[in-house]
């Protein structure tokens, strides 16, 4: 696959990533999305996310909007949202993981463990791809170059 259908695939799915993150957060305040019987700490976790998820979310896009016309702080954008990406999915891993909420059910955990995984593999990807594909204004830039 070469890169410019890399940065599309790419672009697509921080647009659909960016999506998925409002969506939760219209879940989770309009339909109450939660495990059943979740730990006490649950609720007081997760409302900590919406503002830094939102912020993620805009990045995410405006990142995509760069990336598919070329713009080189589409790169920049991109493997900044990447680390929170995967900042993301291992700090929701060891909350979970601690507190037994991928012990509340088996269906549970499957969805959050394949979420998490999710992000982690994302932001990984991004930061593989974006890493090895300088721009054009900074070619020194690649963590690659010897």
């Amino acid at each position: 696959m070469n890169d410019n259908r890399k940065n599309r695939t790419i672009a697509v799915l921080q647009t659909i990533t960016a999506m998925g993150f409002i969506l939760f957060w219209i879940g989770v305040f309009t339909i109450g999305l939660a495990p059943e019987n979740p730990p006490k700490c649950y609720f007081v976790f997760e409302h900590a996310f919406p503002l830094p998820d939102v912020v993620l979310s805009v990045a995410l896009f405006i990142s995509a909007i760069f990336v598919l016309r070329k713009n080189p702080l589409g790169r920049v954008l991109s493997l900044i949202s990447a680390g929170a990406l995967v900042f993301l999915g291992l700090l929701d891993f060891s909350f979970n993981y601690q507190n037994g909420v991928c012990c509340i059910s088996t269906l549970d955990f499957i969805m959050n463990a394949c979420i998490n995984a999710c992000y982690v593999a994302f932001g990984l990807s991004i930061i593989l791809h974006f890493s090895k594909t300088p721009t054009s204004t900074s070619p020194n830039y690649s963590l690659n170059s010897t």
